[in-house]
Order: structure tokens, then C-alpha cells, then sequence
């Protein structure tokens, strides 16, 4: 049984690391930290775990932590990450962090977009944790960087159409629409209820974080450099990720030769579902599972191709895929713990 510790265990993300935690059938949660609730017990900070774990929240103790645990999930904030993950991993431990600390395979980019890296060395030993295009750097990786959320709609959404060159690089536009978990699980008026129901709202064009994630993974397939005009929006629901991607095609195309094409390269992924050419994806229908749900359109008129994809951001976009990589490091099935179907409605 694999010992796990969940490092930042009180937000969103720890939550849902912990939910879904609580049912792999190879692993045991062993260690959960919160500076906020040290002390207190999970079932107190989360109710909705009563008489299911008795574990205590401690403080983020390297030492502490090490001795409890095999294998470390990081949900703490960028820029904080990169203070205890070197520490974790001097003293042997496996970990998967979920903040964008190690996400670049350049700190200047990193530096741009965030703040100074105090350990720019562990930035080459890391894998970006997308499973559907790095499995095999995954299974040999001591350091995971966990994609971001808007990052990993959007990255499966275009990877077929780079990979097969059908797409203009130089007209990519990326549309997405969060639920406010993704916002963490914080106090600032701009998440209050009152200022988010019934509204919609864009916020950071074209100045967003995870705009340089995008575009280094999608250089990395297209073997050419890729820019993205990138906008997200602020949805009022508790989760789910809509991404809307437009892209010049480069030849005439049926949508159902789209749909073909899209279901062979994910043909053996187990957490890509492509819809057929009658439907398409909804937020609604990947509620707490780890599903990423592709679907598309040709548009003869404009001789576009309109992808849509749909995940739910705190699961494949952030605590379920940590678990899908841990599976892939350690041999597991890698469905373990994450088979969990959608709740709907």
C-alpha cells in the first residue's frame, strides 16, 4: 500500500484529492497538511468526510511529512511550491505538484509570467503531467508538474489537428469558461455570490498565466512555434471548464473526418471521450469525474474547425490527474481511484 501525503490538503483541490484518495484500492492517505487548520480534523474543515478518515491537519513539516509518507502530492500556490519541493526531493521522495512552479522547460518564460525561480536546476528533471502525450517520460519521472486546468482543455482539444498539420499555427483563438472552484478556495469579493450569479465575465485577455503553458506544449507538437490568442471567462457555476478553440484549416475536411481522426489518436486514452457528430460536449457531463469530453465542427462558410472541450477543473484539470499520474509512476492501473462517473444532473 502506497503511503500518500497531501501538502496545501484544505482547498478545493485537496479535497477532491482526498475524495477520490479515499477509494484507490493501492494507496492510503498518510499525512495531510494545512497551515490554516493545523490541528484540527479533516471531518471539521470538511464535513462531508465524517467517519470516513480520522487524520488530523498538520503543518507542512518536510521531515514530518517524509517520515509519514512514500509518494507527495503538492497543492500549495505557485511561487510557494518551490520552496518545500526541493526539500521533498532530497530526501528521495516521489512527487507531483500541482502549482505551475515546474511547469516550464524555460525559468526566463517562468519568470515572465510569475516571479523569480529560487529553483530553476529541478525545472529539467520535471515532466509536464499530460498522460494522453507524456506517458512515457511519466513512468520514469521522479517530478511531475501537474498541467493547469485551462491548459489541459485546451492542449487535448488541439492536439490532433498539430499533430496531423491541419490547422493554421498562426490563428489559434482559445475560448474558456470556468466554474469558480477554479478560483480556489479563497474570500475576495469578486467570487462573492452575489457578484457572480447571473453573470458571465472575461478577465485577463491576453494576459493570462497559463496562456506560455498552452503554447509550449503546443510548440512541443506542431515542432514549430505557436501563439495563441487566449480568453478566459468566469462562469457562474461551482466547477467545469468549457473550452471553445477556433482554427483556420488548411484543407476542405468533414466533420466526421475530424470526429475519425480525433478518435484515433485517442483511441487508447482512457479518459478521452470524443462526441459523435450529433452532439456535443457539456460541462454537466463530466461533473467530479476525470473525463475530458472533445467534440467539433467543420465550418464549410469560413473553412474553420471549432473544437469544444469540457472538463471538470478540479478533477482531470487538477486532483485527478495528479492520481492519474501517480498511477503511471508506480505501475498502477490507471484508472485507479478516478473511475468514478459523472454526477448528473
Amino acid at each position: 500500500m502506497l503511503k500518500v501525503a497531501i501538502i496545501g490538503a484544505s482547498g478545493y483541490t485537496g479535497q477532491e484529492l482526498i475524495r477520490l484518495m479515499l477509494r484507490h484500492p493501492d494507496a492510503k492517505i498518510t499525512a495531510l497538511t494545512s497551515r490554516k487548520f493545523d490541528g484540527m480534523k479533516v471531518s471539521e474543515v470538511f464535513p462531508a468526510f465524517a467517519s470516513e478518515i480520522n487524520l488530523k491537519f498538520t503543518s507542512p513539516s518536510p521531515d514530518h511529512i517524509c517520515n509519514l509518507s512514500d509518494f507527495i502530492i503538492c497543492a500549495l500556490p505557485h511561487k510557494v511550491a518551490m520552496n518545500i519541493v526541493p526539500e521533498l526531493m532530497k530526501r528521495g521522495k516521489k512527487v507531483v505538484d500541482l502549482s505551475a512552479d515546474f511547469r516550464f522547460n524555460n525559468p526566463e518564460v517562468y519568470e515572465k509570467w510569475y516571479s523569480s525561480h529560487t529553483s530553476p536546476d529541478l525545472l529539467k528533471e520535471s515532466v509536464y503531467g499530460l498522460p494522453e502525450l507524456h506517458r512515457d517520460k511519466i513512468k520514469k519521472a521522479k517530478l511531475i508538474a501537474n498541467p493547469g486546468c485551462y491548459p489541459t482543455s485546451a492542449i487535448l482539444g488541439l492536439a490532433p489537428l498539430l499533430k496531423n498539420n491541419l490547422i493554421d499555427i498562426k490563428n489559434i483563438v482559445v475560448d474558456s469558461k470556468s466554474g469558480v472552484s477554479g478560483a480556489g478556495r479563497t474570500v475576495a469579493t469578486e467570487y462573492l455570490f452575489c457578484e457572480v450569479n447571473e453573470g458571465l465575465n472575461a478577465y485577463k485577455i491576453g494576459e493570462h498565466r497559463h496562456t506560455p503553458e498552452i503554447e509550449q506544449e503546443l510548440s512541443l507538437l506542431a515542432h514549430k512555434n505557436v501563439i495563441i490568442s487566449f480568453t478566459p471567462h468566469l462562469i457562474p457555476v461551482n466547477r467545469g471548464i468549457l473550452t471553445t478553440i477556433y482554427s483556420n484549416s488548411l484543407q476542405d475536411i468533414s466533420t466526421s473526418e475530424l470526429i475519425g481522426i480525433y478518435t484515433d489518436f485517442y483511441s487508447k486514452e482512457r479518459f478521452v471521450r470524443i462526441h459523435p457528430e450529433d452532439s456535443l460536449p457539456n460541462i454537466s457531463l463530466v461533473k467530479g469525474s476525470n473525463f475530458c469530453d472533445i467534440g467539433m465542427r467543420f465550418d464549410p462558410r469560413t473553412k474553420r474547425i471549432v473544437v469544444i472541450s469540457a472538463i471538470d477543473n478540479l478533477v482531470k484539470g487538477a486532483s485527478g490527474q495528479a492520481i492519474q499520474d501517480m498511477n503511471i509512476m508506480y505501475g498502477f492501473p490507471e484508472d485507479s481511484g478516478i473511475k468514478n462517473l459523472p454526477l448528473f444532473p
